[in-house]
């Protein structure tokens, strides 16, 4: 008989490419992105609901996600901070709704990725990033990525959901 999966146990899983609406901001995560997510969030909705006025169809908003690709480099108030949310792929243009924080269109590149839930406050990562990474190396992959997480809930939530990602590939 097989263990039983837990929704917090790390699984490796196939993800398409996906066109998003980007913003970068430098710093701690506390103190960017109240800076970066109304840029973020206002340009996303801004689109949705445009779409939607003109008879055209809409889309879901997803939960933001950050790239975090320097973060293992240096202390947490200097790290890069790259944030996204889903468009549609036939996204060509983003409406900008907050002067001073451009909101642009990227493609985040995925294919293999490994991925684990976190449950609860996003000091209290290390251990799951640490599992993560443990279950990574097992498994004969290496990480080909930045630390990604996207965020299920929000801060002030009862209980705090993080999915923590790598892009991953097979060691050669």
């Amino acid at each position: 008989m097989s263990p039983r999966k837990l929704k917090t146990d790390p699984i490796i899983l196939e993800m398409p490419s996906q066109k998003m609406a980007v913003v970068q901001g430098k710093g701690s995560p506390d103190k960017v992105f109240p800076k970066i997510f109304p840029a973020l969030f206002g340009s996303v909705y801004t689109l949705k609901f445009d779409l939607k006025k003109r008879g055209l169809e809409s889309f879901k908003v997803s939960c933001p996600r950050a790239r975090y690709p320097n973060a293992h480099l240096y202390p947490k108030g200097e790290w890069l901070i790259i944030a996204g949310i889903p468009v549609p792929d036939n996204t060509t243009s983003l409406p900008q709704k907050e002067p001073g924080t451009e909101v642009k269109i990227e493609t985040w590149e995925y294919g293999t990725v490994a991925q684990i839930l976190h449950l609860g406050p996003y000091d209290q990562e290390t251990k799951p990033i640490e599992r993560l990474q443990q279950f990574i190396t097992a498994n004969g992959y290496e990480i080909a990525g930045p630390h990604e997480e996207e965020y299920q809930s929000k801060p002030d939530a009862k209980i705090i959901k993080t999915l923590i990602r790598y892009q991953v590939k097979k060691k050669s």
